[in-house]
């Protein structure tokens, strides 16, 4: 008979995160439905589309944020606020610029009312550790953006944690310091050098999940939940050119292109509501990806894969371009690859004044905000409306920091189209009158 699993340190069972909309009763949902153990001895990374929730769940796994919806226990007891034993490095460097490297260190162990002896000789050993020997006394404006990581990191791991969240703790940093610090946190990890039982990643980088996790869940989105498990058997260290490991990177993005929000890619326009969440880019990144692709042949198409390689691309910008293209119906991904439409060609061949009728032509076809935007202004005697009046719609669906986000993306695009003006100083949208007689 085989031996019972050892019980998770840390597990979620069945959490949700949901908040209400601005102006109404409905509730927008972040996560859904989480399920999942983690023991000692993995590494866990967490992959998906930035708004998936994935920073939002590391924020409940260590008691920073309640959810709205099911529980989190450590050891087997309910989190209800920070914990001892878990421990968090954030994407931003979170040092006070007041304090050096070793009062960074050791503000939580003075905030556990640990001693000062044993503080400092704690700081000590884990800068040490860290590789921050010599620095103890310098402030983190004195130091470089890998060195600053580092001093989050040791702040970390002073505390002896049973479980470290990484909440894309490589990603503010360049390529080779990015690939110096994981490869000095994974030897502190192999040999056992730091106490830490556990490692929770959230991560927008495909290859760094794999040369790192044991397991990797992959997040679909709206709201964000587990899509699929992928679990990692490859010895470290690992070496990312190897078949085995090329591999699992394309059954990755080929994960991730079909585990797409219900509205998102391909979607018929009438599909996509007024206060759908448009992904934050802008045209000039619609248009240099459109080219590439052009260039790629192959009827214009490229594995996805391949497209961030080439134009160094990250996973949250390669995706969010992506759902773009596919929303303005300009180019189609099937698995893990992606090719032009007509119209995408259409626009690749135009010139610039053709390439802005294209994009009008499928903002108004496909983006519902921007049509009914149109529609109000083309109703007023000045064609003239205030941004207020529609951040009042979107906030009815979204936050109002999500409602802004989503109104600029809308400006944005629109301007390029050459749709709408918009006075900044004064927030305030405008139809030329000469549309009357164009149109769209």
């Amino acid at each position: 008979m085989n031996a019972a699993a050892p019980a998770p340190l840390l597990e979620l069972r069945g959490v949700g995160q949901s908040y209400p909309a601005a102006e109404s009763d409905a509730r927008v949902k972040i996560l859904e439905g989480i399920d999942l153990a983690v023991r000692e001895g993995e590494i866990v990374a967490i992959l998906g589309r930035s708004g998936c929730g994935k920073s939002t769940l590391l924020r409940i796994m260590c008691g920073l944020a309640e959810p709205s919806a099911g529980t989190v226990l450590y050891r087997g007891a309910p989190v209800t606020g920070p914990v001892a034993g878990i421990s968090m490095v954030f994407q931003s460097f979170a040092l006070f610029p007041w304090l050096t490297v070793e009062e960074n260190v050791t503000l939580g162990l003075e905030a556990q009312g640990v001693g000062e002896a044993e503080r400092n000789r704690r700081a000590e050993e884990v800068i040490d550790m860290i590789g921050l020997s010599g620095y103890e006394s310098a402030y983190p404006k004195e130091l470089s953006g890998g060195m600053r990581q580092r001093v989050g990191f040791a702040r970390a791991l002073v505390v002896n944690p049973d479980v470290l969240l990484m909440d894309e703790a490589f990603s503010a940093l360049d390529v080779p310091t990015a690939e110096s610090l994981r490869a000095d946190l994974l030897d502190l990890w192999i040999e056992r050098l730091i106490p830490t039982q556990a490692i929770v990643m959230v991560s927008h980088n495909i290859e760094e999940a794999l040369l790192l996790a044991d397991r990797i869940l992959v997040f679909d989105s709206n709201p964000g939940r587990v899509k699929e498990e992928v679990r990692v058997t490859l010895k470290h260290p690992r070496d990312r050119e190897s078949a085995t490991f090329r591999a699992l990177v394309e059954r990755i993005y080929g994960i991730m292109t079909t585990a797409k929000a219900p509205a998102a890619g391909g979607a018929a326009g009438g599909r996509v509501g007024l206060a759908y969440r448009l992904p934050e880019v802008s045209v000039a990144q619609i248009s240099g990806v459109l080219e590439q692709l052009d260039q790629a042949g192959q009827q214009g198409g490229a594995e996805l894969s391949e497209l961030a390689e080439e134009m160094h691309l990250d996973l949250d910008t390669l995706f969010a371009i992506v759902d773009a293209l596919e929303l303005l119906d300009l180019a189609h991904v099937a698995e893990r690859r992606i090719r032009m439409t007509r119209h995408g060609k259409a626009f690749v061949d135009g010139d610039q004044a053709q390439r802005r009728r294209i994009f009008a032509e499928h903002l108004v076809r496909r983006v519902p905000l921007v049509a009914h935007i149109l529609r109000v202004l083309d109703e007023r005697p000045q064609r003239r409306a205030p941004e207020e009046r529609f951040l009042r719609e979107l906030e009815d669906r979204l936050s109002e920091q999500e409602s802004e986000r989503v109104l600029s993306v809308v400006i944005q695009w629109a301007r390029y189209a050459e749709l709408l003006d918009y006075d900044y100083d004064a927030g305030v949208l405008t139809m030329e009158v000469a549309d009357e007689a164009g149109g769209v």
